[in-house]
């Protein structure tokens, strides 16, 4: 039986294993693929011959912990290593031979909370080394990873996948620290994957590439596909961690609310229960569950439910720097979610950031910074509680699985983090204090207007993508998009959730509307930002109205027309154009429509292709859902 509160052995070392110097099965089972991305790994593997911590020191602190990985390290192959940390510490991760010499050792820390540093031993041979988080020539932890080519012991599968190892701190930081990694990028550059398997068949991204040892994670034609939209990544995300490290994964059939209330579950289910079709193969079998079962389950009402809801399968997080890392999702009131990947600390030349991930109909998984525009939130029963959420933390009781109540969560020494506050202060005071835990410094005033313009640009550019894709599915032969009837516009599948943009746009009509409210934003709220020194709050609105004309003249983006040219506008078009865009999602209108072009304009002299009159005149009934920036309510 596994019991959450058992698994603070595994992060509480005060030498190489347990307390008692013995490895426990579930500190044996530990592991994860830490292969580095390039600049860790080219910092990583320059051996030195500085002098070795004295383990004799290492301290009782359930606060850091070391992971290897394959799960079963053999000699020749690759062996990766993690620390994870909730405290900033200015240590390094060394391992060392048995003769005590410093092989490799990583000395960079990655991540804002949790923290971790990982290396990489090229071909280890046989014998054993010792893994340290050292500082200050003492050790927080320690390891002995044993190489040799001795095999692990058969397991009895019980359903999907075994389990061998507990959710708790080491654990979810070592989740935390998977997710930022399989997304790091430069903060400047876009990312964006075709498919989320993309990501995971890197192996110096994800650190759990071929953990298992059998090359589960190769490229090729019969590699698995894992392409969730939006809804399913965040599962699949947290089963592809659950099943490499054979922890517990859980989820629900839930509602999608309706009549006034918020989306509630039915039906847990979890790992122990066996799939609709065994495999030979473990991860066939996988990709096929969350293909399949998994997607055919989870869906956008499942991260609303109601915060105070104890049977769901997340809860709602303080809005502090603890809870906004790596790993937790952001729900939206209208059916759109995202996985945090990346919290950035505020510095003297820039605002604090959050970067998230989130999946398309057609299985892109891209990259974007939180920003009002792109995280919407509202307070309405009937849409259920939106915001910051976690999975909820599960145990083994009785050799039965069960998800912590709230209270629970409340309590507990390891987690402790559920709340309500998101709900409490209205939706400018959800969005004050999300800016504030960011960046807890004012901020310079221009500053932040310029970086709402770069999140707005991104938007936009975005939805260059997507218009294009609609282009293209039309041009290369595909059949009239059947639209569907009122809400139905927003949640359904086929070609339309595949191809128009309704969702997409009333995001960005959301964010013009931010980008022109900001320079009022900071009349209303001067303390939040470093305001200039012998100006009124009234004459820095000017100003900002005045940078704001500006920056968005000056920033340019091209779009395909039908006929296959470039076309070029300006972010004041797009802007200037807001309530043409309030009906331009129909894939069935040529790009020039969509855009907001105006008949007969040169734009618009190309365009071939507009929606049939009766998509229109639909479209037109529900157009009051864009011009007053809202999703219809449920029922």
């Amino acid at each position: 039986m596994l019991r959450l509160g058992a698994f603070v052995v595994l992060t509480a070392l005060t030498g190489c294993g347990e307390p008692d110097g013995r490895a426990s099965p579930l500190t044996a089972a530990r592991g994860l693929a830490v292969t580095a991305l390039p600049k860790a790994s080219a910092a990583a593997v320059v051996p030195t011959n500085d002098p070795p911590p004295v383990i004799e020191t290492c301290a009782d602190s359930p606060a850091f912990a070391l992971f290897v990985s394959p799960r079963k390290p053999r000699p020749g192959t690759p062996l990766r290593i993690i620390a994870v940390a909730d405290e900033a510490s200015a240590g390094a991760l060394v391992v060392q031979d048995g003769s005590g010499k410093t092989v490799v050792r990583a000395d960079e820390r990655r991540g804002a909370g949790p923290y971790f540093w990982n290396v990489t031993v090229p071909a280890p041979a046989a014998g054993t080394l010792r893994v340290v988080l050292a500082e200050a020539q003492a050790a927080r932890a320690c390891k002995d990873v044993t190489i040799d080519d001795a095999d692990e012991p058969p397991r009895a599968a019980r359903g999907m996948w075994p389990i061998s190892t507990a959710w708790g701190k080491a654990t979810e930081n070592l989740y935390a620290a998977w997710i930022e990694a399989l997304f790091d990028a430069p903060l400047g550059e876009p990312l964006t994957f075709p498919a989320l398997h993309e990501a995971l068949r890197d192996p110096k991204r994800n650190l759990l590439h071929d953990h298992l040892g059998r090359g589960e994670d190769d490229a090729g034609p019969d590699a698995p596909v894992l392409d969730p939209d939006c809804a399913d990544l965040p599962y699949a995300l947290r089963a592809y961690f659950a099943f490499k490290m054979q922890l517990p994964f859980a989820y629900s059939s839930c509602t999608r609310g309706g009549g006034g209330r918020a989306p509630f579950c039915k039906r847990p289910r979890s790992n122990l229960e066996w799939p609709r079709h065994v495999r030979t193969d473990a991860m066939a079998g996988f990709a096929e569950f969350v293909r399949t079962t998994l997607a055919d389950t989870v869906h956008s009402g499942t991260g609303r439910t109601a915060g105070d809801d104890d049977e769901t399968d997340f809860y709602p997080v303080r809005l502090d720097e603890r809870a906004l890392r790596p790993g937790t999702i952001y729900a939206d009131p209208y059916g759109h979610v995202l996985v945090v990947v990346k919290r950035v600390p505020q510095t003297s030349e820039r605002a604090g950031m959050l970067l998230a991930v989130d999946g398309q109909p057609d299985g892109t998984v891209a990259r974007r910074r939180y920003w009002r525009g792109n995280f919407l939130f509202a307070l309405d029963p009937s849409l259920g509680s939106p915001g910051f959420k976690r999975f909820r933390p599960l145990v083994i009781e009785r050799g039965v699985l069960r998800p912590l109540s709230n209270q629970e969560i409340a309590a507990h020494a390891e987690h402790g983090d559920h709340a309500m506050e998101q709900y409490e202060h209205g939706v400018e005071g959800f969005y004050d204090r999300v800016d504030d835990v960011l960046s807890p410094l004012p901020l310079d005033p221009k500053r932040a207007l310029v970086e709402t313009i770069d999140a707005l640009e991104e938007q936009v550019k975005g939805r260059v993508v997507s218009v294009e894709n609609g282009r293209k599915y039309r041009q290369s032969g595909g059949k009239s998009v059947e639209m569907p009837d009122g809400a139905s516009i927003f949640e359904t599948v086929g070609p339309w959730e595949d191809f128009s943009t309704p969702s997409r746009d009333l995001r960005l009509l959301v964010a013009i509307d931010v980008a022109r409210a900001l320079p009022a934003r900071v009349e209303r709220r001067p303390e939040r930002y470093a305001m200039p020194p012998g100006k009124t709050a009234a004459e820095v609105r000017t100003e900002l109205d005045a940078t704001l004309a500006q920056e968005l003249e000056t920033r340019r983006f091209t779009y395909v027309r039908s006929d296959g040219s470039s076309f070029s506008l300006s972010l004041a078009d797009v802007v200037s154009r807001a309530e043409l865009l309030e009906v331009g999602y129909n894939p069935n209108d040529c790009p020039e429509v969509r855009w907001g072009a105006k008949e007969g304009t040169d734009e618009a002299a190309t365009c071939k292709m507009r929606a049939p009159w009766k998509q229109l005149s639909r479209m037109r009934k529900v157009r009051a859902w864009f011009k007053e920036r809202r999703r219809p309510a449920r029922g």
